[in-house]
């Protein structure tokens, strides 16, 4: 029973993240915001919602190595995904038509993904209260990164897509108005809360029932049924063209779950979440670090012209990815 609840949560999350980025996309292209902050912000947390709910849930379940392992093997997973689609379409080169400022959201990630990595090597017990200091840092850096970032994109022309610079007027996004997204967005947005919870509780009995651990669950199982919403975000923002969209959910949402770090922490009441959690979770954090970096290559390498073999970043981060995967198992 517990596999047919985990099958029709993922069927009701894909329907519902199609929805959600088609609904997106209309906004990104009828209001001021634009591909790259609509992706960043808007659709990102919108489909960071079962991270959210997973992290919380196992925080209130007294299991940090699962609230620690979603939000690290998510964004593990989900510079997984635009690996794959940008191999999948790799005639359409997807890093060569997404704006330069990507950049800036690729640098913030490494530089959290860093910070992260630090705080699982120190181990510190220092708290503010009962929250640890490491996360306390995280946060703050992700506010001013956040801020830096709308100051250097926000004189920027939005929509600047590489895809349609004009509306089809036999799109849905023609046919669909500013008013009808918006409100279709917040309806998809709360469906993928409610089904991602449902992933989350069918995804660690089936863990339970596997005998798998808690760090290698949180990482790679329900890590991976959370970021199904992403998945099918950035396929449907590929096939409208909207490549901005496409790359500025993925990098957008791994922002947002490194902050769930800090809200994870803040419903942890036995202390810093981080120094409460399994060691193992510095390869997945040194991991991230390191795929994110050959995401930051390929936004820079994608301003060129004439591409030499030009799917082998892309075809290194599956490999870091999978190789992750293998040590975090036998660990």
């Amino acid at each position: 029973m517990v596999f047919f609840l985990f099958a029709v949560a993922a069927v009701i999350t894909v329907i519902a993240a199609v929805k959600l980025s088609t609904y997106a996309d209309v906004i990104s292209i009828k209001s001021k915001w634009g591909g790259l902050m609509v992706g960043t912000l808007l659709l990102a947390g919108a489909t960071s919602l079962p991270e959210v709910t997973t992290s919380l849930t196992a925080v209130f379940l007294d299991n940090p190595d699962i609230a620690v392992g979603n939000v690290l093997g998510s964004n593990m997973f989900n510079l997984l995904i635009i690996a794959a689609f940008d191999l999948y379409y790799r005639r359409e080169k997807l890093f060569s038509r997404t704006d330069v400022s990507h950049a800036y959201t690729a640098s913030l990630g490494i530089l959290l993904a860093l910070l992260v990595l630090a705080a699982m090597f120190i181990q510190t017990e220092a708290s503010l209260f009962w929250i640890g200091l490491d996360t306390f840092v995280i946060f703050a850096v992700y506010i001013a990164g956040i801020t830096f970032i709308n100051k250097k994109t926000g004189n920027s022309e939005p929509g600047q897509e590489a895809a349609p610079a004009v509306e089809d007027e036999t799109s849905p996004s023609y046919a669909t108005s500013l008013k009808h997204a918006g409100v279709g967005f917040v309806i998809a947005a709360i469906v993928i809360l409610g089904a991602g919870s449902m992933l989350t509780i069918t995804g660690d009995q089936i863990a339970v029932q596997t005998g798998l651990g808690s760090s290698f669950v949180g990482s790679f199982l329900i890590a991976a049924s959370t970021s199904l919403p992403e998945a099918v975000a950035v396929l449907v923002a590929l096939q409208l063209h909207n490549h901005n969209l496409a790359l500025g959910s993925i990098l957008g949402s791994n922002l947002f779950n490194v902050i769930l770090l800090f809200v994870s922490d803040a419903g942890f009441l036995n202390g810093p979440i981080i120094a409460s959690s399994n060691p193992v979770h510095q390869i997945t954090a040194g991991a991230v670090s390191l795929l994110a970096a050959i995401v930051l290559f390929s936004v820079l390498r994608g301003r060129k012209k004439d591409f030499h073999f030009y799917p082998w970043p892309s075809a290194l981060l599956i490999l870091v990815y999978f190789l992750t995967s293998y040590f975090i198992f036998i660990f």
